[in-house]
């Protein structure tokens, strides 16, 4: 202790090396813009305009205005300091009071605040330069004037009160330096960064922008003139919220002890063959980045895709399922949410809990997609031979049917057990004569893979035929890969063997014997078959 006797305990970082360092906390221009929307927002504003502009000769700026309720020079001054003194209101977006300076350093070198709480009063400015707390070495802002140029983009964006934010120097804007400053291809650079940040606020803000929503106060945002329309990634007209109402409160345990609620509901989306090219590209948007956790705090998104550890997130099975999850500011420290407020760190309880609550929506969203996939692959596969080689095949082994109840669901026949035996069985008529013995259906109450029928192209004399499951993982991953031809034949016959064995053997005290037969070898086939994947496409 004592060679440090003749030094203060107060060290103070160096301004320079700092504020260069704080440029790189992990920002992009989409979170960074987001940032200083917040501030906007909590600001109470009701219109917030964007504007990215790149001159002829190549210098970038961006601008931000809202009309607010403004800062007097007091308020202006602490809004400006690195690490600002905390919002009254602890519910704002704003959070650590560094998002303003780190999010617009991120993007640029020289950033400045103009801001007036009533049109009477004198607008006001301060600036913060990079370049100068470099050469000064200290905490310096400048104050400058405001010029003719900001007093006319403030009305323009702002009004007659509230808040600019000005970037100039924009190096980082955009993430290459071109030949021709300004010229057609940086033009272009410039237009896919607003397009973008449209796209981006339309996700991040969408329950701020969605008049309809009441639970949150209506804002809009534009940029250059476009005004952003909200896109709700749930996309509640066509989905469905599969997880219990009494489920979706969520009580977690603070530090302190005390208990405050989170909410999560599970939507599964429409599969993209169920819509429109057009509808899935504005509305839905499937894609496996889609597919997970949409994480709100107080209403405006922090963190969307994935599944932040709990599951994988690249499976395509899982791409209709898309979790909301909201918190409050009462929970921030639970979740450890990050200065850009982009990201939340999980307790590892909190995971074990959310993967058993979400562990049924989300085998729902894979059976939802498999079960269309299952439609897709498996369209096109001909039995066409097999029911020509059965309708050929003399002397086979079948029972004499004796009667029939279509009704019912039932018949008489004469087979091995005897003559006039009465037995269920699916019963048709008027079939075409190519599916009279085999015929694909899209699905079997029990889920067995095949059950036997009776089936006749008229209705007298019925036969034999089978029902195969085209749900069945047997049919999806086997029968589709093997197209047509002598494979699929030779499935189909082995199956049609077997409903024929069973209507030759069958009366109501064996009944339950074949049918839990038929239960037990299509269960064991969905077990031996789950690591195989679904094929993508047929060829």
């Amino acid at each position: 202790m004592t060679k440090f006797k003749e030094k203060s305990m107060v060290n103070e970082p160096d301004p320079s090396r700092l504020i260069h360092g704080l440029r790189d906390t992990g920002y992009d221009f989409y979170t960074a813009a987001a940032d200083i929307i917040d501030n906007s927002i909590a600001a109470m504003a009701e219109n917030i305009n964007i504007s990215i502009d790149l001159t002829s000769d190549g210098r970038k700026f961006v601008y931000f205005g809202d009309n607010g309720h403004g800062m007097d020079a007091e308020g202006l001054h602490n809004a400006m300091k690195y690490g600002a003194k905390i919002r009254e209101d602890l519910a704002s977006l704003g959070k650590f009071g560094l998002g303003l300076k780190t999010a617009s350093s991120s993007v640029c070198l020289n950033y400045s605040l103009i801001s007036r709480t009533n049109n009477t009063a004198p607008l006001l400015k301060l600036t913060w330069d990079l370049e100068h707390v470099a050469s000064v070495n200290a905490w310096e802002m400048l104050e400058e004037p405001v010029s003719e140029d900001e007093q006319d983009i403030f009305e323009e964006l702002c009004g007659e009160k509230g808040t600019l934010v000005i970037w100039s120097r924009c190096d980082r804007l955009l993430s290459k330096v071109y030949e021709e400053p300004g010229g057609t291809r940086e033009q272009n650079a410039i237009k896919t960064r607003r397009s973008k940040l449209i796209e981006h606020c339309a996700l991040i803000f969408h329950k701020f922008l969605n008049p309809e929503d009441t639970e949150h106060r209506t804002v809009d945002i534009s940029v250059n003139g476009i005004k952003v329309e909200h896109w709700n990634p749930f996309y509640p007209e066509k989905s469905e919220q599969v997880l219990p109402k009494k489920l979706t409160v969520l009580p977690i345990q603070r530090e302190d002890g005390t208990v405050h609620n989170a909410t999560v509901k599970a939507w599964i989306l429409p599969h993209s063959k169920d819509m429109t090219k057009e509808e899935n590209k504005k509305h839905a948007k499937i894609s496996n980045r889609g597919q997970g956790f949409y994480i709100h705090r107080e209403g405006r998104v922090i963190h969307h895709g994935g599944y932040l550890g709990i599951w994988r997130s690249d499976d395509p099975h899982w791409s209709l399922l898309r979790i909301e999850f909201d918190f409050d500011h009462e929970l921030d420290e639970a979740f450890r949410v990050d200065v850009k407020k982009s990201r939340i760190l999980l307790d590892p309880a909190l995971e074990e809990a959310l993967e058993v609550l979400l562990g049924p929506a989300h085998k729902e969203a894979d059976r939802r997609y498999r079960r269309k996939q299952a439609i897709k692959v498996s369209d096109g596969i001909s039995h066409g031979d097999s029911n020509k080689t059965i309708s050929e095949t003399k002397n086979t082994l079948q029972a004499i049917v004796e009667s029939v109840d279509e009704n019912a669901q039932a018949a008489v026949v004469s087979n091995n057990k005897g003559q006039s035996i009465k037995i269920l069985t699916p019963v048709e008529s008027n079939v075409n004569p190519e599916s009279l013995f085999v015929t694909p259906v899209e699905g079997i109450p029990s889920g067995a893979l095949w059950e036997p029928c009776l089936t006749s192209k008229t209705d007298e004399n019925y036969s034999t035929g089978v029902h195969i499951n085209k749900q069945h993982d047997f049919y999806t991953k086997v029968y589709s890969q093997t197209k047509t031809g002598v494979s699929v034949e030779g499935l189909d016959l082995l199956l049609w063997a077997l409903a024929a064995a069973e209507h030759k053997n069958k009366d109501p005290e064996l009944e339950n014997m074949w049918e839990d037969i038929r239960d037990e070898v299509s269960s064991n086939l969905k077990k031996l078959l789950r690591s195989i994947d679904l094929p993508t496409s047929r060829s």
